[in-house]
């Protein structure tokens, strides 16, 4: 698991081009403000162990949330990040069970389109931990 994390003043996203011929067709545009945001790389080990990654991964992001008090999370399947991806059906299912594990704790949850290359404004608070990297 690769995990690039930010305390964002404004995330904007809008689809651009469908990945996977299974995606729903979609065309979306969100704006988040004040929120955690998450851009994930899913990686094929990360099955072998799910159990403790899962736990690590939710652990960081409610970390870096909290830092600033931050209640909203946005989840950003990103497979840039080095590493060998898994598969989609697994990615896809690890970020919806996030998702579903953080609303159950408070946070409102926005997944980008799964199957899509977004565009995407990110604004960036300026301290350090505003920009975080993880491999799990």
């Amino acid at each position: 698991m690769k995990l690039l994390m930010f305390q964002a003043k404004r995330f904007r996203f809008r689809t651009f081009e469908k990945t996977l011929d299974q995606a729903p067709d979609l065309d979306l545009e969100e704006d988040v403000s004040d929120a955690a945001v998450i851009f994930l790389q899913v990686e094929n080990r990360d099955a072998e162990d799910r159990a403790p990654v899962f736990s690590k991964t939710l652990k960081n992001i409610k970390w870096l949330a909290n830092k600033r008090g931050l209640k909203k999370v946005v989840l950003h399947s990103f497979t840039h990040l080095g590493g060998e991806t898994a598969g989609p059906e697994f990615a896809q299912a690890f970020l919806e069970q996030l998702a579903e594990r953080l609303r159950g704790t408070g946070y409102a949850v926005w997944i980008t389109p799964f199957g899509y290359v977004c565009e995407w404004d990110l604004s960036v608070y300026g301290e350090s931990l505003a920009k975080v990297f993880k491999s799990l």
